[in-house]
């Protein structure tokens, strides 16, 4: 019967356990782009999928969360998000922005795109994954200063390139899943071009994408903890004869997953990975950021 929370089983009174549960299943976004010569295009943000399914009680679900694509100094540095998994759903991980020697990354959401003297051209960003995510922005196709696209978010594409500005990140996507309003998966802004600084750096999606930056002013940044964000790309030459500054672009951030179902039903029997457990706005809700599992 609905809203009965405890069924007579066997002389005791045992928890009911829900049958359909919601979920969001968020991957690690990608990081920025990077390489000798700069001209990094954002991260793209790790592939967001959310809906509810059936669940049979007593049987163990693994949960597995990704982390987010690593940032660096060298374009061999530079990787993909993570992907996230559960309930043999899979979101898969965000593109790196594409860099002076590679191609954005295609993902959840793609890389930004890039302009690189190595490739010949200016490059599109990396395609995203239907239902996860968005593709990156371009890079500029007309030459100086070389502005670079931004990452594809879970809300839309990534800013491509202008003449005079780098491309933003694209925007996140926002659920309440958690018990409250919270915006996820914004790609990483695209770094500018040369380093005579007369263009301007592109910005992190929802503002928790990572923002682009030029190596010759500061550091870009990563994107915000725990939202599958991608990092912010770093771009501008590194001054004569290809001395320094070194900066590392911007690295994405982890990916989530979250459960919620009605609080008329039981807690789950048992999980491991410490999830955080909440009984908010009438849900039972769990968080995870690391690897677990969950029985109920």
């Amino acid at each position: 019967m609905s809203g009965i929370l405890n069924a007579y089983v066997g002389g005791t009174y045992d928890p009911l356990k829900p049958s359909t549960v919601n979920y969001l299943i968020l991957a690690g976004g990608g990081g920025g782009g990077n390489g000798s010569a700069g001209y990094g295009g954002g991260g793209g943000a790790g592939g967001l999928l959310t809906g509810s399914t059936s669940v049979i009680s007593g049987t163990p679900y693994t949960i597995t969360v990704g982390a987010g694509g690593t940032g660096a100094l060298t374009a061999a540095g530079v990787t993909n998000g993570f992907d996230s998994s559960a309930f043999s759903l899979t979101a898969i991980g965000g593109g790196k922005g594409g860099g002076s020697s590679y191609v954005a990354a295609s993902g959840g959401s793609g890389g930004g795109g890039t302009v690189s003297v190595v490739l010949c051209c200016a490059t599109a960003g990396g395609a995203g994954t239907s239902g996860q995510g968005y593709a990156g922005g371009n890079g500029y196709s007309g030459g100086l200063p070389y502005p670079l696209g931004g990452g594809g978010g879970a809300g839309s594409v990534g800013g491509s390139a202008t003449s005079t500005a780098s491309g933003n990140g694209g925007t996140g996507y926002t659920s309440s899943i958690s018990g409250s309003s919270v915006t996820y998966a914004g790609g990483g802004g695209g770094g500018t071009g040369t380093r005579s600084q007369s263009t301007t750096a592109g910005s992190g999606g929802s503002g928790i994408g990572g923002n682009g930056q030029n190596k010759c002013i500061s550091a870009p940044t990563n994107g915000a903890i725990y939202t599958g964000s991608g990092g912010g790309g770093i771009g501008g030459n590194m001054g004569s004869a290809g001395t320094g500054p070194y900066v590392a672009s911007g690295s994405g951030s982890g990916g989530t997953v979250i459960i919620s179902y009605p609080n008329t039903y039981g807690l789950a029997s048992s999980t491991t990975g410490t999830p955080t457990i909440l009984n908010t706005g009438g849900n039972r809700i769990y968080i995870w950021t690391s690897t677990g599992s969950i029985t109920f």
